[in-house]
């Protein structure tokens, strides 16, 4: 019975030495935080987020730059209206990456006996066929900037290049 006095006591003793230890360490890490006084997580955040470095083309300088990117911001945030985009320009910005190489079997540019049953379907279905998307072409092709004059400016483009 003293075996099981001598453990408890050592136990207890040990156990408080601990929780003393603890309470010391909790004083000590709350007078080393509240000296900082200038944390802003808001700050912090926007520090983080934002962008690592600009992209200037060749031959062009900084404010050149500066005003493109802010066309490309305007254009995409909706802003001032833009002018239309050409049938070449949507086809080589958008059409071009399956159109151009065939893939996920898209007919390709020039390939006049692929696009002849589609051309002899008309217009009205091959923009429709656009506009929805048709088997693996999503959507306006991802063009989703496009107006319908334009997605039928590059079917008019397409259907040049491969009559």
């Amino acid at each position: 019975m003293s075996h099981d006095k001598e453990f408890f006591t050592t136990f207890f003793s040990i156990m408080g030495g601990l929780a003393v230890f603890a309470i010391v360490l909790v004083i000590i890490a709350l007078t080393l935080t509240s000296e900082v006084s200038d944390y802003k997580p808001d700050e912090i955040v926007v520090e983080n987020i934002k962008p690592v470095g600009e992209v200037y083309i060749a031959g062009e300088s900084e404010p050149e730059a500066a005003q493109a990117t802010e066309a490309v911001v305007a254009a995409d945030s909706g802003g001032a209206a833009a002018e239309p985009k050409s049938g070449e320009q949507v086809y080589n910005s958008n059409c071009m990456a399956c159109h151009g190489t065939g893939a996920a079997d898209a007919p390709k540019l020039g390939d006049a006996a692929a696009w002849a049953p589609r051309i002899a379907a008309g217009m009205d279905t091959m923009l429709a066929n656009a506009t929805k998307g048709l088997n693996a072409m999503p959507p306006k092709g991802l063009c989703m900037s496009c107006s319908d004059a334009e997605l039928q400016g590059a079917i008019e483009y397409i259907v040049g290049q491969s009559q």
